[in-house]
């Protein structure tokens, strides 16, 4: 299973990020850069967990997110992605740190297939354009 693990200091509150993170009205398509509105969906939505397939033509993936609304972590687990299949996912920690929040971002990838498991290797050398990513609608260094 390809790990990768990186962290970014946000200028937001810790419910804030939360906020942000669990946000999935149409908006979230505008607010992050991997998402696009023609691969965005919420399949099913609670006051603790949705289930939305979000993405791009090239990447998309169906998760479920789960979180307290008081928490520190939300948990996200792949149901299905183009690249990676079922599996793995993501886990958001936040901390508070000076005036911000530190966000502790875990990825991980269990692919099945030949060309997963190849994309996968290569995820570590990515962890740059994955911490830019998240970086502007998190307003993190």
């Amino acid at each position: 299973m390809a790990v990768v693990r990186f962290h970014l200091v946000s200028q937001l509150a810790p419910k804030d990020v939360l906020g942000v993170l669990t946000d999935f009205g149409p908006s979230r398509a505008q607010a992050w850069p991997t998402i696009d509105a023609e691969h965005f969906e919420v399949h099913d939505l609670g006051d603790t967990w949705a289930e939305v397939t979000e993405g791009t033509a090239a990447a998309w993936e169906r998760a479920r997110y789960d979180w307290e609304p008081a928490g520190d972590t939300v948990t996200v687990t792949t149901l299905d992605s183009k690249l990676f299949g079922a599996g793995g996912g993501w886990v958001f920690r936040m901390t508070p740190e000076g005036n911000g929040t530190r966000v502790d971002v875990e990825l991980r990838r269990g692919p099945s297939t030949v060309k997963g498991r190849m994309l996968a290797s290569l995820l570590p050398l990515a962890s740059g354009s994955l911490r830019k990513s998240f970086a502007g609608p998190l307003q993190a260094k």
